[in-house]
């Protein structure tokens, strides 16, 4: 299946929260659930009681969004976190918070996971002082992200620098703005990780 690149909003609007896809704009008083808060389409003229599998499919589905993962890849994630020792959903979303691109997005050298993957891609992203363009690697703590000399002229990671103020790096990462460098200090808990969704009904969902 081909990655989604229809409008963000829409997505937003049929999972009926914010997934901070197009981050300044979800930010911000246009947010398309400020206005319109119901599901694309035409509106039923019966609104039915979600079942249990909806429910757990529609929090599969928020995760998968968020990160901008195809089935396969948000499937393989969840294998590799049930194999670890602990709660099975505190470790897949450490995981996923522990990826490439969204590390760069978490440090404010992007305003959303997509333009951070794209950073990543098009070799703007140092890893331990080389070039990488694998945004799904998993950083452990010691590792160092920067912004390549070259691209730190780049209008887009400056602007997304400038709402550190506003939008504070996450605790478990440690950013050095002037050097345009940040740091994994450790692995986020799960209380680290603010995110409208519930991962025990994705495990559920996953152990049927």
């Amino acid at each position: 299946m081909a990655r989604y690149t229809g409008p963000s909003c829409r997505i937003c609007r049929r999972l009926g929260t914010k997934l901070f896809l197009r981050a300044n704009r979800c930010l911000s008083e246009k947010c398309t659930l400020n206005k319109r808060k119901s599901p694309p389409g035409d509106k039923p003229k019966r609104v039915s009681k979600l079942s249990p599998y909806a429910l757990q499919l529609k929090e599969k589905q928020k995760l998968k969004r968020m990160y901008g993962l195809l089935e396969r890849q948000f499937r393989l994630f969840f294998e590799r976190a049930r194999k670890k020792k602990g709660i099975t959903g505190d470790n897949l979303l450490q995981l996923l918070e522990l990826r490439l691109d969204n590390v760069v997005f978490r440090l404010n050298f992007a305003s959303s996971r997509n333009m951070a993957r794209q950073l990543v891609r098009h070799g703007h992203i140092l890893l331990n002082g080389k070039m990488t363009t694998i945004p799904s690697i998993i950083l452990k703590p010691g590792d160092v992200i920067s912004v390549k000399e070259k691209s730190r002229r780049i209008s887009c990671i400056n602007e997304a620098l400038s709402r550190t103020e506003s939008v504070p790096v996450a605790s478990w990462l440690s950013l050095n703005v002037d050097a345009y460098e940040g740091k994994v200090e450790r692995v986020p808990l799960r209380e680290d990780i603010q995110i409208p969704a519930n991962e025990q009904t994705v495990v559920e969902l996953y152990s049927k």
